[in-house]
């Protein structure tokens, strides 16, 4: 089969194509797979109860469900659900932006692919780069650039915290904005590694990009003010340098493919042009099922008691469970700030972190080897070799089984080495 250089880029192995494989098949019905290694969200029973009487309420009102189901919105996303989302932002978050500086897209990874194809790849006088200060990062945007070498990335500054618990920090005497970077971009909460950078951080990665004129790109799909699975207290501003990524998945909506970017309005027209030409018009579903949660200012005190206690609960029993199976072995467990995953070090560990998957998988447990986190870092580190990434969102038995098999096979693997 010939294939154009657009289609080539999709017909090898990526590693978010394992992952969402894996996922595929774990929540279609295999019972006998441990799903430790996708970012679905846990099945909140009263976040889920709330959506369905929503869901209950449209089926209800022949109208409103029949605009749900049978007219296009416009490509920049139902208008009123935007305008909600401009009042939630400005009243919770202390920003000025209107409907404008809002846009849809058809879930945070199409987004993604838009944005880091908008500001890297090949330009008139020569190519740019999307730049990520620290990596581990999100494993999604590896493989999204229509053009190679998209992504230049830095290792962090590693800070062993106690004895089995270390942490992440952008190493800034490393890091520099050069001619060829197009835009900078970090996750907060990061997924893989549920760290959350600083607000120092945060000024000291704004300022440069200020002074540089690149855009700052922020995925903030676990952050506030939803889901807010974010266990520390930060501040979260925007200026016209800061592109906000965010998502209705995390809340409980992972099905419904809505992403949200929140830009300057030149961007967000650019977006919505894109929106036309790519995929016509967004979904309806995801603004009909969130629309009143969010226009009430009703979804804040849903992840301020529900969502947020639900992910900070469920991540200490997983550090628990860890340690007690993990006792003796050499490991360390990134500090956990947020998000829904834990991210396991372990460090000389004589087999690589894709053999560990292996392993793990022909035992019926899925995770995710640390190595595929690293875009743009291509240099042999043997740390990204020793990683995995573990979520610890599905039910407590799943992760207790889990872990257990885990820890099992990380301490067999250090009692084969010679």
């Amino acid at each position: 089969m010939n294939l154009s250089k657009f289609a080539t880029r999709f017909d090898s192995h990526t590693g978010i194509f394992q992952l969402m494989e894996d996922l595929g098949h774990a929540m279609t019905g295999n019972n006998h797979i441990l799903m430790l290694g996708g970012g679905n969200p846990g099945h909140i029973p009263e976040v889920q109860r709330y959506f369905h009487e929503r869901m209950q309420r449209i089926l209800d009102v022949p109208s409103v469900f029949a605009h749900v189901i049978g007219d296009y919105d416009p490509p920049q996303g139902d208008r009123p659900f935007i305008e909600a989302l401009a009042r939630l932002f400005n009243r919770e978050q202390g920003w000025d932006i209107g409907p404008e500086n809002i846009a849809l897209t058809a879930g945070s990874q199409f987004g993604f692919f838009l944005l880091f194809n908008m500001f890297a790849g090949e330009f008139e006088n020569g190519s740019r780069q999307i730049l990520l200060p620290m990596t581990p990062e999100y494993i999604g945007y590896s493989d999204v650039g229509l053009s190679d070498n998209l992504f230049v990335s830095h290792r962090p500054r590693i800070e062993k915290l106690d004895e089995h618990t270390f942490k992440y920090h952008v190493d800034f005497d490393d890091l520099e904005i050069t001619g060829s970077t197009g835009a900078v971009c970090v996750s907060r909460p990061t997924n893989p590694t549920g760290n959350v950078l600083s607000d120092d951080e945060m000024a000291k990665l704004l300022a440069m990009a200020e002074k540089n004129q690149v855009p700052l790109i922020i995925d903030n799909a676990y952050g506030a003010p939803f889901p807010k699975i974010i266990f520390s207290e930060t501040k979260s501003i925007w200026t016209e340098q800061i592109i906000f990524c965010m998502s209705l998945s995390k809340i409980g909506l992972p099905g419904t493919r809505t992403g949200i970017i929140v830009a300057r309005k030149e961007i967000i027209d650019l977006i919505t042009r894109m929106n036309a030409v790519l995929i016509l018009a967004l979904g309806s579903f995801g603004p009909a099922l969130a629309f009143d949660m969010v226009d009430s200012g009703e979804i804040s005190r849903i992840c301020e008691t529900v969502i947020r206690p639900f992910y900070r609960n469920k991540a200490q029993r997983a550090i628990d469970l860890f340690r007690q199976e993990l006792e003796a072995t050499d490991y360390y467990i990134h500090k956990a700030e947020g998000a829904i995953f834990l991210w396991l070090w372990f460090p000389g560990l004589p087999i690589s972190g894709q053999e560990l998957y292996e392993r793990l998988k022909r035992r019926g447990v899925l995770v995710v080897p640390g190595h595929h986190f690293f875009p743009g870092h291509d240099a042999d580190w043997q740390h990204k070799h020793e990683c995995i990434r573990v979520t610890y969102s599905m039910q407590d038995d799943i992760v207790r089984k889990g872990v257990q098999i885990i820890a099992e096979e990380v301490k067999m693997a250090y009692r084969r080495s010679p």
